[in-house]
């Protein structure tokens, strides 16, 4: 009896690992490295695809620990999603340890997000790591910023399109109405900013640069002296004497950065403290992006009256 149902698991778990069951076997299988790409390939896949993300919502996405658990959602995965410029170099471990040909470099199922985008803040001389978390390729945040999602849903169309190419028509017609929504979404977003326009605001780590470059607001500092580094005293005192000579009314902070230390320097500097991308993976479904995106912006608007 006891080896009948140990034989019963084993099979079990060895069809999971092979491709799983269900209606999920039904769908293309997509994985994406960070939330914000999950979100917008299911804007473009809709019921066609099942999406999952390797980064959790609440987990910084420069340095994910590699799990066997990552491995056997990317050896599953028709489409591999990732959001490229040295942000998630880390997942090409996952892939390796996947053994998912599907997925591999340079194969039909793998999608770089980043093809075609604008990049911010391209280093001009040599990058080493004494200079913190510097990427070499240039700022890696762009899905922040909703004025890329046409590049990136573009990129995601092509790749879907790669492994079924019977439901481009579908990619297609999905897309053009979330770009549709996104665009009705995005003039509300510029009238709730335009006031704002040319506030100065202070990051924690420097990921909004895109988010603040499209809606005319103008980063005044980081609490990070070098990015991915803890600051040191006499920096924060730097930064927080500029914060009241430039009335910086905005201290940004994300789910996974110390929102203490943050908390304190917005206090002293009489700013307020608001943290962004608290609603990633609060919502599910085609225009998770676009909910999330206006958590973003009306938090930024409300802290910046």
């Amino acid at each position: 009896m006891r080896s009948s149902i140990r034989a019963v698991m084993l099979t079990s778990v060895g069809l999971a690992l092979l491709g799983g069951t269900g209606q999920g076997a039904d769908k293309i299988r997509a994985v994406a490295t960070i939330t914000d790409l999950k979100a917008l390939t299911a804007a473009v896949g809709g019921d066609l695809v099942e999406v999952d993300a390797l980064a959790r919502p609440s987990q910084n996405p420069h340095d994910l620990e590699v799990r066997p658990s990552l491995m056997v959602k990317v050896r599953q995965a028709d489409l591999f999603v990732v959001n490229g410029l040295d942000l998630d170099g880390w997942s090409e471990l996952v892939v390796q340890g996947a053994n998912n040909p599907r997925v591999a470099p340079g194969a039909l199922g793998r999608v770089d997000a980043s093809r075609g985008i604008s990049v911010l803040e391209v280093p001009s001389g040599r990058v080493d790591r004494s200079m913190g978390d510097v990427h070499p390729s240039g700022n890696p945040h762009y899905t922040l910023d909703p004025g890329m999602a046409p590049i990136v849903t573009a990129n995601l169309l092509e790749g879907l399109a790669r492994v079924a190419p019977q439901h481009r028509t579908a990619f297609e017609r999905q897309r053009g109405e979330f770009l549709g929504r996104l665009d009705q979404a995005m003039r509300r977003w510029r009238q709730l900013l335009e006031p704002a326009k040319g506030g100065k605001v202070v990051v924690y780590h420097n990921n909004w640069v895109y988010l603040l470059t499209r809606f005319g607001l103008v980063q005044a500092g980081t609490i990070e002296e070098r990015p991915g580094i803890p600051p040191s005293p006499g920096h924060l005192v730097r930064l927080i004497q500029q914060m009241k000579e430039d009335q910086v009314k905005v201290v940004v902070v994300e789910p996974w950065s110390d929102q203490k230390l943050a908390a304190r320097v917005a206090q002293e500097a009489g700013a307020k403290l608001i943290v962004l991308n608290a609603r990633l993976g609060a919502v599910s479904g085609p225009d998770a992006y676009i909910a999330s995106t206006d958590a973003n912006v009306t938090a930024l608007a409300q802290g910046l009256r």
